[in-house]
């Protein structure tokens, strides 16, 4: 049963007690997580502890002027979301209501208690195409037809994957066409099952696939620094941790906007609401780089702010990722974004506390890394039940107080993933964006996602990157000793290391957000900025062998162009870096 649908009780319970957003009844026949409505407002909140004839529930509002003895309703049902044609160029809070059908109720951008609507229009009519015919034989999840949901996004509609038993077949005995609502019937079945556009799906249950499998494509992200040193897989988890102000949500919208993928799941959990506002004003007048339309013709908003309820808070990852599931089933790669999973994990600490459980490290409740393990093992490259093929690529932003990497959330996130972005306030102070440290990041994809660059990309991809670390990292070991003796007192040939290594940090490593061009790099572009680094690497080494003192090395003209590659258009980038890279052998040639 839907969240929005009118409660079908079972039995009324009355309030015992209200602290916080948690609320004890008693005479409640309630099953864990179902869906029950608390009080004479009828605010809607779920089932998280029974214990005997004490039935203890989060509520997803505002609880204050609620009172002991009001009563409280059971829907017999878990908390579900609304699937269907209409959620993507849609904004929904943590439970799936659309934020501008509630304004519209309302009148207001501030919304009243109780106040509930679908997740998906009912009344809208959309143009469905069946995809089978009468005789036809169908299974759970099979496509059966499909909605041109937005300009981007062809939808199309399932058999719900709990239509019939596993590996049961059903045959097709009326199939319509023409327009629809999501609530009317558009295929019949030989066992009276009638499929609708509209289907739900319980939030904390992750929807069947056949099987999980090992990832090889890389999502390519356009940036640099992780296309170039630290990959992440289409199906991959990654974390980016980092302080106040060092542009962990930028990085996500940036990521939101140019990574390759079908679908893009943005969960703002309890950010601030300037930024939330942000991304809600924003997105809606992004173009799309992949197809021309709307960004938002691909993307699917949930917006739960740090001044909304905490419950709601705690159930808003759920919601996006049953979301990005039911477009994964229809064989799309979609990426979902949470922002972050520390406020989503202080919401579980808070509920956790007022329920009087065990507090574990740092007060979060002893399942943290339970329940952290199992939002990121939804993700993954999955062969669906229908015999399609999609993936759910997960990142989660981190916001650990005063960037200690040490606290609970960060380190229970760093044993469940697998690529990890650093971002280090130094950087972002030095204005280095974006201001991923590379001496603490890593990818454990890299290895899988070789061949894959190796094939599309540059046959030599992998040595180069590796030879990217390896100055990184002899850089930074050099910079302890300059740190104590200066710079002067190292050997000609450690000073022309910095010397590189400054090229790969400033023109490679570094991306201007804000410019049109440099914003997104393709993988072509980000291997040929790197090789031009490396033939000047190569040119100087020759040089400084033939005896030209290092000054002169650096001193040369063309050197100062090698910052100008990331801004110079994708489509003249070749022939600039043919050029540079001759200017350069020449004029370093020419000093020996």
């Amino acid at each position: 049963m839907s969240k929005a649908t009118e409660p079908d009780t079972e039995s009324d319970g009355v309030i015992e007690s209200v602290s916080g957003p948690v609320v004890t009844a008693v005479d409640l026949e309630a099953r864990m997580n179902d869906v029950v409505y608390v009080g004479t407002e009828g605010l809607m909140g779920e089932v998280i502890e029974i214990e005997g004839n004490l039935t203890t529930i989060q509520v997803y509002e505002e609880t204050s002027g609620i009172s002991p003895g009001e009563p409280v309703e059971s829907t017999g049902a878990p908390l579900s979301v609304d699937l269907g044609p209409g959620m993507l160029d849609s904004i929904y809070d943590g439970v799936q209501r659309p934020l501008d059908v509630l304004q519209t109720k309302m009148g207001s951008a501030f919304l009243d208690r109780g106040v509930d609507a679908p997740g998906i229009d009912l009344e809208r009519t959309w143009t469905f195409t069946p995809t089978v015919e009468v005789g036809d034989e169908v299974g759970n999840t099979d496509i059966v037809g499909t909605v041109p949901e937005t300009p981007s996004i062809d939808h199309k509609v399932m058999v719900p994957p709990d239509t019939l038993d596993d590996d049961e077949t059903a045959e097709v005995v009326a199939v319509e066409s023409g327009q629809f609502t999501v609530e009317e019937p558009v295929v019949e079945l030989a066992t009276g099952a009638e499929i609708q556009m509209r289907q739900q799906w319980p939030v904390r249950e992750a929807r069947p696939t056949v099987d999980k499998q090992t990832p090889t494509e890389p999502l390519t992200s356009g940036q640099r620094i992780l296309d170039g040193l630290f990959p992440l897989a289409k199906g991959g988890t990654a974390a980016i941790p980092g302080p106040f102000g060092s542009g962990k949500t930028v990085a996500q919208q940036s990521l939101a906007k140019f990574a390759d993928a079908d679908i893009v799941v943005y969960i703002g959990c309890g950010e601030r609401g300037n930024e939330m506002t942000e991304v809600i004003d924003d997105f809606p007048e992004l173009p799309d780089p992949q197809t021309g339309n709307a960004l938002m013709a691909r993307t699917c908003l949930i917006a739960n702010t740090s001044n909304m309820p905490v419950a709601a808070r705690e159930s808003c990852v759920y919601t996006g990722i049953t979301i990005a599931e039911f477009y994964r089933d229809m064989g799309y790669d979609v990426a979902l974004m949470a922002d972050s999973t520390s406020r989503w994990a202080e919401a579980m600490r808070e509920i956790s506390s007022r329920l009087e459980e065990m507090p574990g490290e740092e007060g979060y409740p002893a399942y943290l890394a339970a329940r952290l393990s199992a939002f990121y093992e939804r993700a993954g490259y999955f062969e669906n039940v229908n015999g399609t093929e999609g993936s759910i690529s997960v990142i989660g932003a981190v916001s650990p107080p005063g960037g200690d990497f040490s606290e609970p959330v960060t380190q229970n996130t760093l044993r469940i993933v697998k690529t990890f972005w650093a971002l280090d306030s130094d950087l972002a102070e030095r204005r280095h964006f974006p201001a991923i440290n590379w001496n603490e990041s890593y990818s454990l994809y890299r290895d899988q996602l070789d061949d894959w660059f190796v094939e599309h990309v540059a046959e030599d991809w992998p040595e180069q990157r590796q030879w990217a670390i390896d100055i990184l990292d002899e850089e930074g070991e050099l910079q302890e000793i300059v740190q104590l003796v200066g710079k002067d007192a190292l050997p000609e040939d450690q000073q022309l290391t910095l010397e590189v290594a400054r090229f790969i940090k400033e023109a490679w490593l570094q991306q201007n957000a804000l410019s049109e061009v440099d914003q997104y790099c393709p993988p072509e572009k980000t291997h040929q900025a790197l090789g031009a680094i490396k033939t000047f690497h190569d040119e100087a080494f020759e040089a400084l062998e033939a005896g030209v003192p290092v000054d002169e090395i650096t001193g040369v003209d063309a050197l100062p162009r090698l910052n100008r590659i990331g801004t110079t258009p994708d489509d003249e980038v070749e022939a600039f870096i043919e050029e540079l890279e001759a200017d350069i052998s020449e004029q370093l040639r020419a000093l020996y």
